[in-house]
């Protein structure tokens, strides 16, 4: 008897039909601007930043302690495992900058657990539909949350 017909085929659920180059994620800026797709990430992520004025530019003095920044590259699957998205993001190398010195303030877009209780028992309450988001820009979501809560 063949071991292999006693073997039942995968759920279709978990086979992925993945190429290669879905599967791979660039590690460079220079490697992934070569590529179409990631490269039009890179164009949308630095756009939205540009609209949102995440920064301002400022002249150079000399005892300013520069922070340089890196793309990161993620790829986002559905849950058949089929592609969904190219996502980048531009983070600082925050690391190096020093309290009081290169920054007054820092903000990060972090909902909090008692956050999304209360969003959620206010829907329940209301009767609403809930559904999932993603949202591609965590300022988006950080001036919504400001502006309405």
């Amino acid at each position: 008897m063949d071991i292999y017909a006693l073997i039942e085929p995968q759920p279709s659920s978990l086979q992925a039909n993945l190429s290669p180059s879905i599967l791979t994620k660039p590690t460079t800026y220079t490697q992934a601007s070569r590529d179409p797709d990631w490269g039009s990430a890179i164009s949308e992520e630095f756009d939205a930043l540009l609209r949102n004025n995440t920064w301002s530019l400022v002249a150079r003095t000399p005892n300013m302690n520069l922070t340089s920044c890196k793309w990161i590259y993620r790829i986002k699957q559905k849950a058949d495992g089929s592609l969904e998205r190219y996502k980048v993001r531009l983070v600082a190398k925050g690391f190096h900058q020093q309290h009081g010195v290169d920054y007054d303030e820092t903000f990060n877009p972090v909902i909090k657990p008692i956050t999304i209780r209360t969003v959620l028992s206010f829907a329940i309450s209301n009767g609403w539909f809930g559904c999932q988001l993603d949202i591609k820009m965590p300022s988006f979501m950080a001036s919504l949350m400001k502006k309405y809560i």
